[in-house]
């Protein structure tokens, strides 16, 4: 019984949650256009750290 409470309860929460979040995006309605995106180059930087990080990784496996 009390399984079926919890499993009955881990089920509509998020469900409760995903709900709240839909009516409540509605709600917040802005007119402003978004801003245009401006390129600092953040994007390389962030394809050399994950590069990086995947040498990394394949290192440390092959390693061990």
């Amino acid at each position: 019984m009390e399984g079926t409470v919890v499993a009955l309860l881990s089920a509509v929460i998020p469900i409760l949650f995903f709900m709240a979040g839909i009516v409540g995006g509605k709600a917040q309605h802005s007119s402003a256009p978004a801003p245009a995106p401006i390129s600092t180059g953040m994007a390389i930087d962030q394809g050399i750290a994950y590069s990086l990080m995947v040498v990394a990784l394949l290192l440390t496996y092959i390693l061990h």
